[in-house]
């Protein structure tokens, strides 16, 4: 039976390939407080800011390319069993060729039904307007998870990796809840690694070894050891 490889990535992933996140500039997204564009309140004061905040991620997103950790992540599944686990709204895991993600905080490429949330629909190229509306009439939102909501995929997540011989964390800080929960959940003898330039020892953590360094650098050098293992 093959091992089964856990991957979770967080913001520091995709930041290599050129998106923006909230972090690099002081809680701010593109001169925006997150709660003016990223809270259930928001989308109720002002829906055309929100989806327009939005359609400019998603118009950036279309710009940018999976580097080579998203790429050798995907090589491991023709050793391991993968799942990737991604607190990322982007598809740069999908287009790097990983088949089995689970996105924590959504998808910036979808949009779902405000009246039904299990409609949820691909958006053709960048941009959601007022006035796109679901199959039942109602206008749609974008596809994320938005603070003060809750994380419907966590309990799979969780599931997921309990499950886990070998978990790898990239690019997260371990500071976003409840995601970053899921390092006490992989099994005690399992192999652990956490890569990140700013990564801070975790003494109670068995099993971990710690890369600091840069995504697309440390990844693709560890997924070599771990095809050769």
């Amino acid at each position: 039976m093959r091992k089964h490889i856990v991957v979770f990535t967080g913001a520091g992933i995709s930041a290599e390939s050129g998106i923006k996140t909230f972090r690099d500039s002081g809680g701010l997204w593109e001169e925006h407080r997150i709660e003016d564009v990223a809270t259930p309140e928001a989308w109720q004061r002002n829906q055309a800011l929100v989806l327009d905040f939005y359609n400019q991620r998603r118009k950036q997103l279309l710009d940018c390319q999976p580097n080579a950790a998203h790429f050798a992540i995907a090589k491991l599944e023709a050793t391991y069993k993968v799942t990737v686990i991604t607190q990322n709204v982007d598809d740069l895991h999908e287009r790097a060729g990983s088949t089995k993600i689970i996105h924590l905080h959504g998808e910036l490429r979808k949009a779902r039904s405000t009246a039904n949330p299990r409609l949820i629909y691909d958006i053709d190229g960048w941009e959601l307007k007022q006035g796109d509306t679901c199959e039942l009439g109602s206008q749609l939102r974008p596809h994320i998870v938005w603070f003060g909501e809750l994380v419907p995929m966590m309990d799979t997540a969780t599931y997921i990796t309990e499950q886990a011989d070998i978990f790898i964390i990239i690019g997260s800080s371990l500071e976003v809840y409840p995601a970053a929960s899921l390092i006490n959940h992989a099994p005690h003898n399992s192999t652990k690694y956490l890569v990140d330039p700013n990564a801070k020892a975790l003494p109670y953590i068995e099993n971990l070894t710690i890369k600091k360094g840069k995504a697309a650098h440390e990844v693709p050098a560890l997924v070599e050891k771990l095809l050769i293992a």
